[in-house]
């Protein structure tokens, strides 16, 4: 008490003697702005637009005796009932065709065990760009420095061009890492992939092994199939618009975290492929098991979502 500055001292004096009290008086809670019912007509509007914006609502909502509502009660109300507004989950486009192909798909593969699924080399090609933004980059400066050179992020206008690979993984190895020069067709996917890579590993690994491929042009041409077919290699083809159930795709993140977290970025193309072709083989094998053992689990989750997206 003798360490308040007199002020204070004074204005405690003061509240004493004209309450009683050196505490605050209670205060009369603010009455809401919003009925019962326009609470849930908010809810039952933000259920049916999952996209509706919280400022919409606001604008078109008035609450008790015509009063305006802001933004802020509108998200009030909705977190009140365990809705908040989050990023989207980005998935492909899936037609009715597609949700019933990959049911379907799901359900013949489901009651594969672990040991069936080991016989099996999921492959597919994938493309990375030599510079990368996620669009959350910060900078940290002072007004007027917003040009500065050290403020400035540099960036190529086409991304300074890419680097294509294809890859296959099993439970028990993998595949070198093919960097692609150029399109890649079907006949170029016959002689420069499977001949020389994708079929020696699977004979190397063991009769009854299968290859795991997608539907893209190059894999699905007939020449391709008739080549797959005259080497006795037993297919297993993915239904489309499916990177859920191809494990690889968790390899192509991998990678290009590895490749971005290296100590010296890469500076051109040939940096980038010889990155790629480095991270890769450091890649532990018992990363890549983890993944083709959730198999069954992902069938399940396709199963469950009738053909729909899924966490994977």
């Amino acid at each position: 008490m003798f360490g308040c500055h007199r002020s204070t001292i004074s204005r405690l004096f003061y509240k004493y003697r004209r309450t009683g009290r050196l505490t605050d008086l209670e205060r009369n809670p603010r009455g809401r702005v919003t009925t019962r019912q326009q609470d849930q007509d908010i809810v039952t509007n933000h259920l049916q637009d999952r996209f509706k914006t919280a400022i919409s609502t606001a604008r078109v909502t008035h609450g008790q005796h015509g009063r305006p509502i802001s933004r802020t009660t509108v998200l009030r109300r909705l977190r009140q009932v365990g809705i908040q507004a989050r990023r989207p989950f980005r998935g492909l486009v899936l037609t009715p065709r597609h949700r019933e192909n990959r049911d379907q798909w799901a359900r013949q593969h489901r009651r594969m065990t672990r040991a069936e699924w080991a016989n099996v080399l999921f492959t597919d090609e994938s493309r990375f760009n030599l510079h990368h933004n996620d669009g959350r980059a910060r900078v940290y400066r002072r007004r007027g420095e917003r040009l500065n050179d050290a403020c400035v992020y540099e960036r190529d206008h086409y991304g300074g061009g890419s680097v294509m690979v294809w890859a296959g993984i099993s439970l028990h190895s993998k595949t070198d890492l093919v960097v692609v020069q150029g399109n890649l067709n079907a006949a170029r996917y016959q002689h420069e992939i499977l001949l020389p890579f994708a079929i020696p590993h699977l004979r190397a690994a063991g009769r009854g092994m299968m290859l795991l491929q997608d539907g893209a042009p190059a894999h699905t041409a007939r020449a391709t199939q008739a080549l797959l077919q005259n080497q006795n290699i037993r297919l297993l083809p993915l239904p489309a618009k499916s990177p859920d159930l191809n494990v690889i795709e968790h390899m192509w993140d991998a990678l290009d975290r590895r490749v971005r977290n290296r100590p010296a970025a890469p500076q051109n193309l040939r940096e980038l492929e010889q990155a790629l072709v480095e991270e890769w083989a450091n890649i532990p094998q018992a990363f890549i098991r983890n993944y083709v053992n959730s198999m069954r689990q992902r069938c399940e989750h396709v199963v469950r979502a009738n053909g729909g997206h899924t966490r994977y």
